[in-house]
């Protein structure tokens, strides 16, 4: 098991609170390399999947880009950006309400779906050995102690 200080290439002790920001970031990075590898092979980006995601989240219901702001991980995304290229793929559909020129509505499409059938397995398997290394008590202990920095 590399510790940072290997990673970090430092031979100097890092601050235990430094240390502890400093293996989240580099873990996150880290984790997020893994799915992104997977992502690449079929032409979607880590925030493209997790529209998607949403969107098949609201069960055939339109959202609009405020809400699929709302609960992007990554509330960084430009998400108009992030819906358009979805809709070059054919994965999403963008509709204008006819009464309310303002307000748009946002689909996953069959394609869509079946793009996420294809793609789940694959980041499921993924997710289960990036976490292999640690118990499901272990999981629920860092699950817990992560929404407790954050809180």
């Amino acid at each position: 098991m590399k510790q940072l200080e290997d990673i970090l290439k430092t031979t100097t002790p890092i601050p235990l609170n430094r240390k502890t920001v400093l293996n989240i970031t580099y873990s996150s990075i880290w984790t997020k390399d893994i799915v992104n590898a997977i992502l690449k092979s079929f032409d979607v980006s880590n925030e493209q999947f997790n529209v998607l995601r949403i969107l098949r989240g609201k069960k055939g219901s339109p959202a609009n880009l405020q809400d699929i702001q709302d609960r992007m991980i990554n509330k960084m995304s430009n998400t108009t950006r992030l819906v358009d290229k979805l809709i070059l793929k054919g994965y999403v559909e963008r509709f204008t309400c006819e009464i309310n020129r303002r307000k748009v509505e946002i689909f996953i499409t069959k394609k869509g779906l079946e793009i996420l059938k294809e793609i789940d397995p694959i980041i499921d398997r993924t997710e289960s050995e990036i976490t292999s290394n640690l118990t499901a008590k272990e999981l629920e202990t860092l699950n817990f102690l992560l929404t407790k920095l954050r809180s």
